[in-house]
């Protein structure tokens, strides 16, 4: 019998490394050439991911634990995936880094007030179309309510038509694309789009 899936908040410490490799591994279209090799990648990414945020996906219990999906987050309290250039650094050295760090800040996003910024879901390939992304954000959601923020936001890249569809069946509404321009040539995609969902009303004051 599978070992039930469960959604929890961050992931304990033995779980850092395979919650690099799904990371990614669903984003490597996206981050995989500023990142060099994949070995390289997921070394980088485990050593500045920050699990209070995020919500994973796990089955099994204790040593066979295992993590197969995960959302991340970002708010003006931290993210998923931070580091800043120091931690570009300590893993590319100092030279290699400054030509990453603007093109990784090309990515970023400006956080507003009240919004819990998705960074994407990611879950392994071997379990995917399972419903486990479709669990993962509602978590989120739930996440957000409970927290008091009125919006969760996120962006989808124009070459992933699979999760702005997703999006859409949970009620996210476009709220504007971004144009890469001539960056597409680097960054392998040519627009993202804005995705929002309200999950509070406004306090009246």
């Amino acid at each position: 019998m599978e070992d039930k899936i469960r959604i929890i908040q961050g992931f304990p410490e033995h779980l850092r490394q395979s919650a690099a490799e799904v990371y990614f591994d669903a984003f490597a279209q996206k981050i995989g050439w500023l990142l060099g090799s994949r070995k390289k990648a997921i070394t980088y990414i485990a050593s500045v991911m920050n699990p209070d945020f995020s919500l994973c996906a796990v089955s099994g219990k204790n040593h066979s634990e295992k993590l197969i999906g995960l959302a991340g987050y970002k708010t003006r309290g931290g993210s998923l995936v931070g580091g800043g250039f120091s931690g570009l650094t300590e893993n590319y050295g100092f030279l290699s880094s400054l030509w990453r760090a603007p093109l990784l800040a090309l990515l970023d996003r400006e956080i507003e007030r009240d919004v819990l910024l998705m960074d994407g879901i990611a879950v392994a390939p071997a379990h995917q179309s399972r419903g486990i992304g479709t669990k993962l954000l509602g978590a989120v959601v739930k996440h957000a309510k409970t927290n008091g923020y009125q919006y969760v936001r996120l962006d989808v890249i124009n070459t992933n038509p699979r999760a702005a569809a997703l999006y859409k069946r949970h009620g996210f509404v476009s709220k504007g694309t971004d144009e890469l321009g001539l960056l597409k040539h680097l960054f392998g995609f040519s627009s993202s789009t804005q995705m929002v969902l309200p999950v509070l009303h406004p306090q009246n004051h």
